[in-house]
């Protein structure tokens, strides 16, 4: 839903920048039915799953790598609760509090483990080698040559 406001859009960019988190890949792409289903597979069978798949599916989405140290759980207090009512009373300045419309249409997704966070970049990225990165990226930025621009911007669609 952020990408179809693009002021909604340009403040979840300024805040994951104002966050001083590294943008490592970032694409705009679409899913298909099929794909979303893969994607919320783990949800399969809940009462919200097909909410999500339909939802994923409806539209164009900006996929990003971030990092930063902890960048998990940094991403997810940055989004803030899921529930965007919860969000809104509990943490009003969240991406979710500021911008979510509904538990479904909450603005923002994020990895809920470093694991969940692997296997998401796999599939939005398949080109992405996640372990050369470590190798030959990460280190740089750990001595300070943080880049401030978005490496690898491109449109996609996810097959």
């Amino acid at each position: 839903d952020a990408v179809a406001h693009p002021l909604v859009r340009e403040a979840v960019h300024a805040a994951i920048l104002r966050h001083r988190f590294l943008i490592v890949r970032a694409k705009e792409l679409r899913c298909g039915p099929e794909q979303s289903r893969r994607f919320y597979r783990e949800h399969a069978g809940r009462f919200f799953y097909q909410r999500l798949v339909e939802f994923m599916a409806s539209g164009p989405m900006w996929a990003y790598i971030l990092a930063h140290e902890n960048a998990v759980p940094l991403w997810r207090s940055l989004m803030g609760p899921t529930k965007v009512f919860r969000a809104r009373h509990s943490d009003p300045d969240s991406i979710r509090g500021a911008y979510g419309l509904t538990d479904t249409r909450n603005t923002t997704h994020g990895s809920d483990s470093p694991a969940s966070a692997s296997r998401e970049i796999a599939f939005f990225f398949p080109e992405f080698d996640e372990q050369r990165w470590y190798e030959q990226e990460e280190p740089r930025l750990r001595r300070g040559q943080r880049p401030h621009s978005v490496l690898g911007a491109e449109q996609a669609e996810v097959t």
